[in-house]
């Protein structure tokens, strides 16, 4: 049997009402009595009844974890960060609803009574219904990843045309000139900002634009094999190669060893995130560290603010990218021609 705020109030030797206020942080108690119950419903493994407290306080006690799409376009990785990094934050004061919003036939579940805020990882425009549909409906929305002009809409963001910037600038300072980028999934701004610092560093250091250098990709492993083996055949192949996500950059390593090549040896290779396997597949690959994880949590921390609190201004903030060099990239420029 579970226990109960009246089996802690009994052995605390005071009222459920105390013990209620103390797990539920209110002002009206004081700090050792609320420290010794809270310390005591550790030890009993106290675990909270949500259905109970919602029809008391009116709340959910659910948190919606929404994305553009779990299935395409969404790296495992990056996937996972997100999770753990919202999980890390709101724990057990609240149940974690997570759903991709591109199999929703309409947005009628969506609702205050079901959920006390929302977190939306955006990937592209066509989100933006859902997104106006949840402020309409007043329920505290925390966007992660895109951009939205709304001022009233609190953005946590990865400065991600500086990240692919910074890569392209890196693979220049190493002597490379002809470079070449596996893009990101259309319709995606992280694909459009990855491209556009890339194109920004090549035309800063006056390097020329080669259309065949710019090949589509998926984010998946499968579309970046598919994009190098493109770039392979190429009369002129790139001597380095700028992938927007790390997933399409371990498809190019393959196909260039699959074409009896080596990275970084003939080809060198950056990619974008910083996934878990970066430092463990051969070689190492350089990359972009966006840092999801500190994106998810610092959105978490917004959004609690907004539930709690009853005045509320959008903000937007952008959170760095670092690029991690590896072992992916080779140094031509003392290379004799």
């Amino acid at each position: 049997m579970s226990i109960t705020i009246k089996d802690i109030a009994k052995i605390a030797n005071v009222s459920h009402t105390t013990v209620s206020r103390a797990l539920n942080n209110s002002p009206f108690i004081n700090e050792k009595t609320k420290k010794k119950i809270i310390e005591l419903a550790d030890e009993l493994n106290y675990v909270p009844n949500y259905n109970a407290k919602s029809l008391v306080l009116n709340k959910s006690y659910n948190i919606g974890l929404l994305f553009s799409s779990i299935s395409s376009g969404t790296s495992p990785g990056f996937f996972h960060e997100i999770v753990e990094g919202v999980s890390s934050i709101i724990k057990g004061n609240y149940n974690l609803v997570i759903r991709g919003i591109d199999r929703c036939i309409n947005f009628n579940y969506i609702s205050k009574e079901r959920f006390d805020g929302i977190i939306m990882v955006s990937q592209s425009e066509s989100d933006n219904p859902f997104i106006y549909d949840v402020i309409s409906k007043e329920i505290p929305l925390v966007v992660l990843n895109r951009k939205i002009e709304a001022d009233n809409i609190t953005n946590i963001l990865s400065a991600e045309k500086d990240g692919a910037y910074e890569a392209t600038k890196y693979f220049i300072s190493n002597g490379h000139k002809n470079i070449a980028i596996i893009e990101g999934k259309a319709g995606f701004k992280s694909s459009v900002f990855r491209k556009e610092g890339y194109i920004n560093a090549l035309i800063d250091n006056k390097i020329k634009i080669k259309s065949e250098y710019l090949v589509p990709g998926e984010y998946d492993i499968k579309s970046g094999f598919s994009a190098m083996e493109k770039l392979l055949k190429l009369p002129n192949i790139p001597t380095a190669v700028f992938c927007s996500n790390d997933d399409m950059a371990v498809g190019a390593m393959r196909a260039i060893q699959k074409k009896g090549l080596k990275v970084p040896e003939n080809i060198s290779i950056i990619g974008f995130d910083d996934n878990i396997f970066c430092e463990y597949v051969t070689p190492a690959l350089t990359t972009v560290r966006k840092q999801t994880s500190k994106i998810s949590i610092v959105g978490s921390q917004k959004l609690l603010e907004q539930i709690t609190s009853s005045k509320f201004t959008g903000e937007k903030l952008y959170i760095p990218t670092e690029l991690i060099k590896r072992d992916s990239v080779k140094n031509i420029s003392v290379e004799k021609i």
